[in-house]
């Protein structure tokens, strides 16, 4: 049930901004999520194992008792882990990279943690999902069953046949749609 007004109606796309208009941002470009983990062990296998990424930098800060992993479909050769500055300056031109915050302890039995919260539980809204895309969904989603992945949605279900959702061990939704569905995910929406 809905708590809109009868009469409500959407903003109008073509009155909405459609891109820079400011000509300085045009060198601009999208760097990375970060979401946090219980336990780096399981989700470095998911993200690694199950979706593909690669592994590109650890960062460790004991005074703040957290490590960051950075990963990413790299665009181009991952520079030797040995020389940092390289690694730096190519991970920094990289788009569309995920880091992975693990606050120490978090996956103990003992800290009586219970996990993060997704942004989708109608108490927490907020954050909605990543997406990854796939050259064919429904192959992808055939491998993802026999991984064992727990899926929101799988393309049979719903009016949304182009798309699935699966969960990360930490319940943070991935939309999975193949590369050349793009434009039907955007048409019914």
């Amino acid at each position: 049930m809905s708590n809109l007004p009868d009469d409500y109606q959407p903003p109008d796309p073509n009155s909405l901004p459609t891109g820079p208009s400011d000509p300085s941002t045009s060198s601009y470009g999208f760097s990375h999520t970060m979401i946090r983990i219980k336990d780096p062990r399981v989700s470095l296998d998911f993200y690694t194992r199950i979706l593909g990424m690669t592994l590109v930098r650890i960062m460790s800060m004991p005074a703040g008792k957290f490590t960051n992993y950075f990963l990413c479909y790299p665009q181009s050769e991952v520079p030797n882990k040995d020389n940092q500055d390289k690694l730096m300056q190519w991970l920094w031109q990289q788009q569309g990279v995920l880091e992975l915050c693990h606050n120490w302890g978090t996956e103990l039995a003992s800290s009586g943690f219970e996990g993060y919260k997704s942004g989708n539980e109608p108490e927490h809204k907020g954050f909605g999902h990543i997406c990854m895309l796939v050259d064919d969904l429904q192959q992808a989603c055939d491998r993802f069953t026999k991984l064992g992945v727990q899926f929101k949605k799988r393309p049979e279900d719903g009016q949304m046949r182009h798309i699935a959702f699966i969960l990360d061990p930490d319940r943070y939704w991935i939309e999975i749609i193949q590369k050349s569905s793009g434009d039907k995910e955007h048409t019914n929406k």
